[in-house]
C-alpha cells in the first residue's frame, strides 16, 4: 500500500479549505472519485510526489527528469495577515503556499504558462484568513473538540488517505516531524469548523432521486468526451462518494457566506 505523502495528509488536516469535508475528501489520492470535481475555489487536489513527468510530455534526454522549480518566499513578511488580533505567520504560510505551487505548477507544466505566484500567494492567504475567522466563529459559538470528535476525525482521514486507522495517521505524520500533539490539534480544527458550518447553515442530505440525476449526468458526461459508459462505475458503487460530493458543495457555499460575513464585520489586514 502506497503511503500517502506528509503533504497530502498535513492538508487533510490543517483545515486549509473552506470547510472540512471538502479537505477530507478532496485531498485524498484515490483517483477512484465519479467525477473531476475540484476541492473549492481552486486548490488541486493532491497528487503523488513521486516526480514523474507529465503524461504525453517530452522525457528530457539521458531520462533525467525535469527539475520542479522551486516557490519563491523570500517576499513572505513573518506576520502574513492579522485577524482579529490572532496573527498568521510565515512558518503558517509557507508549506500551505509550497504546496500548493506544486499542485499549480504540475497542473500548467502542459500549457507552458508560468505559475502566478503573486496571485496565489493571495489565495492562499485568503484561504488561511477565512479559515481563522471560522475557527474563530466556532470559539465564539462555544463549539469545542472532544477527545472522541478528534478521534472521529481522524478516523475519517484515515479513511480517505487508504490508512487503515487513526493510529496510523499519527504515526505516520510523526515519522516525518509532526508531533502528535500538532495532528491532534489540526483534527480538532477540522471538527469545529465543519460543527460551526453544520450548525450556522441548512446542510441537507440529498436525495436518491437527486443522487441518480448527478450520476445520470456524469455518465452522459463521459459519454460525450469520448469514453464508453462502462467506464463509469455502477450507481450503488458511487452512491456514497455522489453524497459527500454533494454535501461538501453545500458546505463550501455556507463556509464562504460565513467567511464573507465575518470578514465584514471583523479586522483583517493582509500583510502581502
Amino acid at each position: 500500500m502506497k503511503i500517502p505523502s506528509h503533504r497530502a495528509l498535513r492538508r487533510a488536516l490543517a483545515a486549509l479549505t473552506l470547510t472540512t469535508a471538502v479537505a477530507l475528501t478532496g485531498c485524498s489520492g484515490d483517483q477512484s472519485a465519479p467525477t473531476g470535481a475540484s476541492d473549492q475555489g481552486g486548490q488541486p487536489p493532491a497528487v503523488s510526489d513521486g516526480g514523474g513527468a507529465p503524461q504525453g510530455g517530452e522525457q528530457p534526454q539521458g531520462g533525467e527528469q525535469p527539475q520542479a522549480p522551486e516557490a519563491d518566499v523570500s517576499d513572505v513578511p513573518d506576520v502574513v495577515a492579522e485577524v482579529n488580533g490572532e496573527k498568521i505567520t510565515k512558518d503558517e504560510f509557507v508549506p500551505i503556499y509550497e504546496g500548493q505551487f506544486q499542485q499549480a505548477t504540475m497542473q500548467q507544466q502542459s500549457t507552458g504558462q508560468e505559475v502566478d505566484e503573486a496571485a496565489l500567494k493571495q489565495q492562499v492567504a485568503d484561504q488561511l484568513v477565512d479559515n481563522r475567522l471560522l475557527l474563530q466563529g466556532a470559539k465564539d459559538a462555544g463549539i469545542k473538540a472532544t477527545d472522541e470528535d478528534i478521534d472521529a476525525t481522524l478516523e475519517e482521514v484515515a479513511k480517505q488517505n487508504g490508512l487503515g486507522s487513526a493510529d496510523e495517521v499519527v504515526t505516520t505524520l510523526e515519522q516525518q516531524g509532526v508531533s502528535k500533539e500538532q495532528v491532534r490539534k489540526d483534527a480538532a480544527s477540522q471538527y469545529m469548523l465543519t460543527a460551526y458550518i453544520e450548525q450556522e447553515a441548512d446542510i441537507k442530505q440529498p436525495s436518491d432521486e437527486e443522487l441518480k440525476t448527478q450520476y445520470d449526468q456524469m455518465v452522459e458526461q463521459q459519454s460525450q468526451a469520448g469514453g464508453q459508459q462502462s467506464q463509469v462505475p455502477p450507481f450503488e458503487e458511487v452512491k456514497e462518494q455522489l453524497a459527500q460530493q454533494a454535501v461538501s458543495q453545500q458546505q463550501n457555499e455556507a463556509a464562504t457566506t460565513l467567511a464573507d460575513e465575518l470578514r465584514k464585520s471583523g479586522d483583517v489586514t493582509v500583510h502581502l
